[in-house]
């Protein structure tokens, strides 16, 4: 079974950095397209980020400029990084890839969350 493990949440006051790290262990083949969302209470969840697994990147809107996806293949591990941090980046950030597994067909897989707190 695949698990993604997510870490790196916690309480911050606006302007600050914090940095999500996502792991993704289990019998994996390859970790394709990986990319983060949030949801925030009273909303839909939303793509933050993501990165394909030769390094193409996309953004939303709201955090070009300010959040940085990155990853490490050898680790299948995906980051972000939040700069410059607004009370309105508050949410839960889940992590997701899609996962080869062996055997098996790709697949998306979920991390359990963490919570990112930004105080004004």
């Amino acid at each position: 079974q695949v698990q993604l493990a997510e870490s790196g949440g916690g309480l911050v006051q606006a302007g600050g950095s914090l940095r999500l790290s996502c792991a993704a262990s289990g019998i994996i083949f390859s970790v394709n397209t990986m990319g983060w969302y949030r949801q925030a209470p009273g909303k839909q969840r939303e793509l933050v980020a993501s990165i394909t697994i030769g390094g193409s990147t996309n953004y939303a809107d709201s955090v070009k400029g300010r959040f940085t996806i990155s990853r490490d293949n050898a680790k299948n591990t995906v980051y972000l990084q939040m700069n410059r941090l607004k009370p309105e980046d508050t949410a839960v950030y889940y992590c997701n890839g899609r996962v080869t597994t062996i055997p098996g067909p790709e697949r998306l897989f979920w991390g359990q969350g963490t919570q990112v707190t930004v105080s004004s």
